[in-house]
């Protein structure tokens, strides 16, 4: 059994970013402070998310708990493939509202974040398809700890927070030419 704390995984996934990026300022011989600055928005979005979505909510001395990776009790996996089976399988409304709003809130900030830094993804049907993406990787990744569900209700509901917050920006998008006008 190993466990994987949140710090740990913060260093590791701040050091991999480090990485690239040192890469791709060597590549392109400088650095671009504006292009860095809108990629430090993926990278907040991207820590939320790895918070949110592998560690549980619950404390015990003030600690996050750690992920628990234990092979002997990865098999068999905990998927849900049938949409909206388990969606409202919560003890209580507050949790079931909690679990429904929270997954797609999430990932609103992707839906306005991604457009801006990644100027191809600017059309719903990419968003979506980002917000899928991003979602069934989070949900893969999943699949290796006993004690996280790989669920298709959270890739449809990530994907709506995508979708939403791209809505969101559209919106702030016309708002602001409408007043140039």
């Amino acid at each position: 059994m190993t466990e994987i704390t949140f710090p740990a995984l913060l260093a590791v996934f701040s050091g991999i970013w480090l990485v690239v990026r040192i890469f791709f300022w060597c590549r392109q011989g400088r650095i671009d402070w504006k292009r860095e600055l809108q990629l430090l928005w993926v990278y907040l979005c991207t820590v939320v998310v790895l918070r949110l979505t592998f560690f549980p909510f619950s404390r015990v001395d003030g600690q996050i708990q750690p992920l628990v990776f234990d092979p002997g009790r990865m098999v068999p996996p905990r998927i849900n493939v049938l949409p909206f089976v388990y969606l409202f399988d919560y003890p209580t409304v507050r949790e079931i509202l909690l679990n429904v709003i929270g997954n797609s809130v999430l990932f609103l900030p992707y839906g306005i974040v991604f457009p801006i830094v990644f100027r191809r993804l600017d059309t719903p049907g990419k968003i979506i398809a980002a917000g899928i993406g991003t979602s069934l990787g989070i949900e893969l990744l999943q699949l290796p700890f006993f004690d996280r569900v790989s669920d298709i209700d959270d890739l449809i509901l990530n994907t709506v927070g995508y979708l939403a917050g791209y809505a969101i920006l559209h919106c702030v998008r016309n708002r602001r030419q409408k007043s140039k006008l």
